[in-house]
């Protein structure tokens, strides 16, 4: 009989669960902050502008990402079932959304939206490791898995995933997006340390994240719908930014020409 893990959910505290997706959302926000005030560095920022960010972004990212998850899912979601974040369900769209709506205020209050690329371009990177590190939380979760796995040769991780409640093998789509967002996070640090013109960086992880996230959303079995339709709404959502990127990279591609004149 082939062997398998079953990761724990959480551990208990003194009667509290303490969830290990708990922890390792924290960890992630936690090594995105102290990313992003060494980036800043490069752009003239100081670290308190950082911390300010963050005290905007992240409330608003969780917000986000709650109410896309209960927006999008099947079930009829009442307003008191919003905060009810026990029962499960973030969406990292939402959460992408809420931060960018976070970084606007940032804007807002400095009084100055020429920074607002800038923003962008260290922010990028610093979510794409916490989206990498996150993927992890859906392990202990055991969640965020792809088709089943039926053959025996194939059932071995990181390939696939043994899921307790289906007692089967599916694929290990969580892993296979960590894996290529932590690649992506060197992709875009190269290029914040190299190129020349702000957005560019946006640009970059836009189409990243949203070429791995377009075909990896494609093996999973557990995608939010559009109502009615057989849309996979971050399928479609991630081409949209996958085409938005490379405008953004055009653009600055005929910029930097113009420059050089």
């Amino acid at each position: 009989m082939k062997s398998y893990y079953i990761p724990p959910k959480g551990f208990y505290i003194f009667g509290y669960e303490i969830r290990f997706y708990g922890i390792i959302m924290a960890m992630a926000m936690l090594l995105g902050i102290l990313l992003a005030c060494k980036l800043a560095k490069k752009k003239g920022l100081k670290s308190d502008d950082i911390l300010l960010l963050a005290v905007i972004c992240l409330p608003l990212a969780v917000v986000g990402a709650r109410l896309y998850y209960c927006f999008f899912y099947e079930y009829n979601y009442n307003f008191w079932e919003l905060f009810n974040l026990k029962g499960g369900g973030l969406a990292i769209y939402g959460g992408v959304i809420g931060g960018l709506i976070g970084v606007i205020i940032f804007c807002l209050i400095k009084k100055n939206f020429k920074i607002l690329g800038v923003i962008c371009d260290i922010c990028v990177p610093c979510l794409l490791l916490g989206q990498a590190l996150g993927r992890w939380g859906n392990f202990f979760n055991q969640e965020a898995y792809g088709n089943l796995i039926t053959n025996p040769s194939l059932q071995w991780f990181p390939f696939a995933v043994y899921i307790e409640d289906k007692m089967a093998w599916y694929q290990a789509t969580f892993f296979y997006e960590s894996l290529w967002n932590f690649i992506g996070v060197v992709v875009l640090l190269v290029v914040y340390y190299k190129a020349r013109l702000n957005w560019s960086t946006s640009a970059v992880y836009l189409i990243w994240y949203g070429l791995g996230r377009a075909f990896i959303e494609g093996l999973r079995s557990d995608s939010l719908y559009i109502a009615g339709t057989s849309l996979r709404v971050s399928q479609l959502l991630s081409i949209v930014l996958v085409i938005i990127g490379i405008v953004i990279l055009v653009y600055n591609c005929v910029k930097r020409k113009n420059l050089k004149r």
